[in-house]
Parts: structure tokens; C-alpha cells; sequence
């Protein structure tokens, strides 16, 4: 029997999309499933281009109907941005392999400055190579620099008659191989300061644009290019100014979003694997399953993913109804690419214990999804770079609520226009939100939400009595102490607004919440031993450590839902 919280391909049945986007969902599902588990093994291993994949979604009108926002869309009535549906099509790429996840992510980076331009030009041409089955590339990070914008050394040299001849090189530029249109951002020799940021439209093939290799030993086309006074015309440029930088760090709000869900699609077909071999392997006379840390390991691996699915799916609804009066958005999406992104690192971690060598072997697709799932939490800023971000918004969030409308589970086929307005980059402290704590009150029963809710009502006094004073405040390995707990009681509280909307089993939840204030305790013991933490941080942190209500009688139900997983999904051959 198929388990209604994960994907399974022989059940996957789309239903509350619009009858194209299911079409194009299962056709999707069809094509991996028809190529079947050999051959896609077999490209995998061997680095193959993605050729087929990518004359199979040209064929289906797939990326361009569901990366072609309304306005660029010639009135043809299926294409749209809409994140719920693109959440969808992350967890099938995921779920079959990160090679084609990732084509798809980098078109995504690179149409956002376009779709941010005013340059109508370059938004029909845009739309234009889309519907051709083109794919794109977002020309940001270099060699020398990373993604640090303000260090580029693409360099525009004006040419006298409006135009720029760009020289220069990129580095880390998925599909820079075969692009239809790298967004490149560069900045011109003429000026400086922030009035100097451009963000232009190259192509990849035009001879003065130099593919210098893959850098990366994969069949992702992770490449190093170089432009050699590469002519910029008018209709090539997208953003000047501070706009530029704006459409930079605005593409990445878009595009990180995407990570949650493919690392959830790699977390659900490993995790099919893994349950079915453990389950049907003997040792010592016994299933491996009987032996209690294996139940245990199995269990958590699966609460974890549950948890997982839960946040992203919640966060969709909160990216679709943001507008400038509501920006929440700007705290959940950092943390669906730090928090959920981590987590699947911890799901295939604990079954990858269970398996142990099993994990390595090259019929299996868990062999890839144990390295890809590495890749996630690096991708769209590190793991550091979002705690980072998301303390900005720690004492509003945790202390100063707002009034907001509730919002709601948003699966209607509308366009997610705001997405390509979001205007300036900054006034992060600013941000205010709704109550976290109506969504705990609702649960308050649970036993674990409810020993959870103590910690979370413990990191409030935190930030009242005991925060990081003005020197802590420069000590990023304490604060990212902090941000761990932070997170944790945003993790939850998404879960549970999530598992309201959609009725999930309170059992379910109270094993998931277990392992929330186990985490919780164990950020809380880091932090009591951060070199530079106070007494009173370290006495807070000591009282904060829970331990979680114990129930074995529900852990034992939750268990048989994970052993009801084997056999429920293979691939087929």
C-alpha cells in the first residue's frame, strides 16, 4: 500500500493541478520510468550530456510552459510561473537524479533577471528560445570571487554607440555549454560604485564566447567561460545600476527555493530502497529490521522526511501570496535551502547506517543520491551564508508579531508575478510576521509539540535576557549556534501550520516533534560550549536540553508505517 506522505511513481496522480500540468507532471514521471533504472544509472555514471532528457522536454513544451510567466506568454493560457507547480516538478527531477534537476535549476537563475527587465526585447527572445527547448545559464560567480557581486571582474568597456564589448570570465555556470542566454553580470569600466553594475544577455554560441571547460565530473555542465570583448548591444542589456544587484540577489530568492524539494525527491527514492533491502536481509537469523536502533534509525529517517515535505510544501504558500506588504517569504526561503536541505543530508545519513555497504553499490540508485544530496545545502550560498540571513529576522519573528490574513494552501493555477518585482534588496530587519505560536497552540496536546514549545518559549528569553552583546555580535560561530535554534522553532512551526491545513495523523507528528527537541537540546549543549558564551548564556543553554516523551506504543505504529514500505516503489528495470 502506497504511503500518502511520500511520492511514489506507480500512485502519483496529480490531481489538484489544472489537466496540462498534470499531463506534463506524469509524462515526466512516464519518460524516467520508461527509460528505467539501468539507463539512467548508466548516464549517470558515465557523465552523458542530457541530451534525450532535454528533446523530451522540448518536445512536451515542458520548461517553457511552466518557466514562461503570463505577461511573456502570448496569451497561450498554460504557461505561467507558478511555484506550486515547479515545487512539483523539483521533487520528480530530485527523485530520478540531480543531473536533471540541475539543467532545469540553472534555466531558472538565468531567466530571473530577464524576467525582471524592463527590456521587452529581451523577454521575447527569452520566450522565444524557451518554447525552441532552450535552455539557460546565470552567469554570476567567478573564479577569484564566488558569488562576491561586488568583486566582479567582468568588465563592459562602452563602445560609443550604446553598446559595451564585455571581456571576462565566469566560473561554476551550469548549462554554459549549451545556453541559449547567459544572464552575465559584469560592471563597466567608466564608472564606479553601484551605478556601475550591468546585467546582460550573451550567447553561448557566438564566437566570442569561450567555453574553457567543465569543472566538475558530472553530467551537470558546470562550466568556466570566457567572454573576449563580446559586443553588448542595447537589446542585450537587462539591468544597469543598483538594479542589477537587485536582480542578482532577487534570482537567487527564486532559485533557492528549488532546493528544498529536489532534496526531497532524493530522500523518497533512496528511502524506498533502503526500507526494502533492511527489511528483507537476514542477519544473525533476524530481519536486520528487529534490532531497536535499526527501527529507530529507519523511524527518524522518515519523520525527518516527513518534516521536510511538510515545511516546503507550506513555504509554497507563503512564496505565492507575498507581495511588498508581506515579505515572510524572505525568512522561509533561506530556510527551505538551509533547514531542509541539512535535513536531507540527515535522512540519508541514518538509513545509509542501516545499509552500510549496500549504499555503494553501482546498481543502486542510493549510491548517487548519498553523494548529490551533499550538494544541496552548497549550492545558493552555504549553509553559513542563510543562518546568517536568517537571524535578521529572529526578534521580530520570536517577539513582534504582526496581523496577517491567514494564508492559504495556494495550488490555484495563477501566476506568481511578485516574484519578478520584488523591488530592492534590503530592509530585511524590517520584515514582520504572524504569531509562531498560534500554530503550536494548536497542537498543544501533542505531548512533544508541547515540550517542544517549551524551548521555543526558552530561545524567547534568550533573546530577551541572555542575547549576544556587541562584541558577541561579531563572533559568527556563536551566533550560527543561535541561528540553529532559531530555525528549529520556524522548522516547527511550518510543519504544523502544514499539518493543520491537510489533517496528518497527530501520532505522526508528536515521533517528528521527538526528534525536534532532541535537536533542539543538542544546538542548546553546542552553544553552552562556544568559547565566548557568558555564564548566563551557558547556564540558559543547560536549562533549555530536553528530553522527549517517550511512547512506545506510537513509536511502534510509526514504525510499521515504514516497514509497510518495502516493496511499495522499485524502479523499474
Amino acid at each position: 500500500m502506497a504511503d500518502p506522505l511520500l511520492f511514489n511513481p506507480r500512485t502519483y496522480d496529480p490531481a489538484h493541478f489544472d489537466p496540462e500540468t498534470r499531463r506534463l507532471l506524469r509524462a515526466t514521471v512516464d519518460w524516467f520510468e520508461e527509460r528505467g533504472k539501468r539507463k539512467l544509472i548508466e548516464d549517470y555514471r558515465s557523465r552523458a550530456w542530457l541530451a534525450d532528457f532535454l528533446a523530451f522536454s522540448a518536445k512536451e513544451g515542458l520548461f517553457a510552459t511552466f518557466l514562461t510567466p503570463s505577461v511573456a506568454a502570448d496569451e497561450q493560457p498554460d504557461k505561467r510561473w507558478d511555484t506550486a507547480r515547479i515545487a512539483a516538478l523539483n521533487e520528480i527531477f530530485g527523485f530520478y537524479g540531480l543531473d536533471y534537476w540541475y539543467a532545469w535549476q540553472v534555466t531558472i537563475l538565468g531567466l530571473g533577471p530577464v524576467w525582471q527587465s524592463d527590456n521587452a526585447a529581451a523577454r521575447s527572445r527569452a520566450a522565444e528560445l524557451l518554447s525552441q527547448g532552450e535552455v539557460f545559464a546565470f552567469g554570476l560567480s567567478e573564479k577569484s570571487h564566488g558569488a562576491d557581486i561586488y568583486s566582479t571582474d567582468m568588465l563592459l568597456e562602452p563602445d560609443g554607440s550604446g553598446g559595451f564589448r564585455a571581456s571576462g570570465s565566469k566560473y561554476y555556470i551550469g548549462n554554459g555549454n549549451a545556453a541559449g542566454l547567459v544572464s552575465v553580470f559584469g560592471r563597466r569600466t567608466d564608472m564606479e560604485g553601484p551605478d556601475a553594475y550591468v546585467f546582460f544577455a550573451a550567447d553561448s554560441r557566438h564566437p566570442a564566447y569561450h567555453l574553457v571547460k567543465n569543472v566538475v565530473d558530472s553530467s551537470k555542465y558546470v562550466s568556466e567561460f570566457r567572454l573576449d570583448n563580446y559586443p553588448v548591444g542595447p537589446d542585450e542589456i537587462l539591468h544597469t545600476g543598483r538594479a542589477a544587484f537587485d536582480a542578482a540577489l532577487n534570482t537567487v530568492n527564486v532559485g533557492k527555493f528549488n532546493l528544498c524539494t529536489a532534496s526531497v525527491g532524493i530522500c523518497e527514492h533512496a528511502m524506498y530502497e533502503a526500507v526494502t533491502h533492511a527489511h528483507n536481509r537476514i542477519l544473525y537469523g533476524r530481519p536486520v529490521t528487529a534490532f531497536p536502533h535499526v527501527r529507530r534509525e529507519l523511524t527518524d529517517a522518515y519523520v525527518r522526511l516527513v518534516g521536510m515535505k511538510l515545511f516546503s510544501d507550506r513555504a509554497v504558500d507563503y512564496f505565492r501570496s507575498a507581495g511588498p506588504d508581506d515579505r515572510r517569504y524572505l525568512l522561509f526561503n533561506p530556510m527551505t535551502k538551509m533547514k531542509v536541505t541539512t535535513e536531507g543530508e540527515k535522512v540519508i545519513d541514518l538509513m545509509w547506517d542501516v545499509i552500510a555497504a549496500k549504499g555503494f553499490e553501482k546498481d543502486n540508485y542510493f549510491a548517487q543520491a548519498a553523494v548529490e544530496i551533499r550538494g544541496l545545502p552548497k549550492l545558493e550560498g552555504t549553509v553559513h551564508v542563510n543562518l546568517a540571513l536568517i537571524l535578521k529576522f529572529m526578534r521580530n519573528h520570536l517577539l513582534n508579531p504582526a496581523d496577517y490574513a491567514p494564508v492559504p494552501t495556494r495550488l490555484d493555477a495563477a501566476d506568481d508575478a511578485f516574484l519578478f518585482r520584488q523591488g530592492p534588496a534590503r530592509g530585511l530587519g524590517s520584515v514582520r510576521f504572524h504569531d509562531w505560536r498560534t500554530a503550536y497552540d494548536a497542537y498543544a496536546e501533542v505531548p512533544n509539540v508541547g515540550r517542544f514549545r517549551e524551548q521555543a518559549d526558552a530561545l524567547c528569553e534568550f533573546v530577551t535576557t541572555a542575547a549576544p552583546d556587541e562584541e558577541q555580535s561579531r563572533d559568527l560561530d556563536l551566533l550560527l549556534a543561535v541561528g540553529q535554534l532559531f530555525a528549529l522553532v520556524v522548522h516547527g512551526q511550518l510543519i504544523l501550520e502544514q499539518a493543520n491545513l491537510t489533517g496528518l495523523d497527530a501520532e505522526v507528528l508528536d515521533e517528528l516533534f521527538a526528534v525536534l527537541v532532541r535537536d533542539f537540546s543538542a544546538h542548546a549543549v553546542e552553544l553552552h560550549g562556544k568559547d565566548s558564551a557568558t555564564a548566563a548564556q551557558q547556564r540558559w543553554a543547560l536549562g533549555a536540553v530536553r528530553r522527549p516523551v517517550v511512547d512506545e506504543a506510537r513509536s511502534t505504529r510509526i514504525w510499521e508505517r515504514v516497514a509497510a514500505l518495502s516493496g511499495a516503489y522499485e524502479m523499474a528495470p
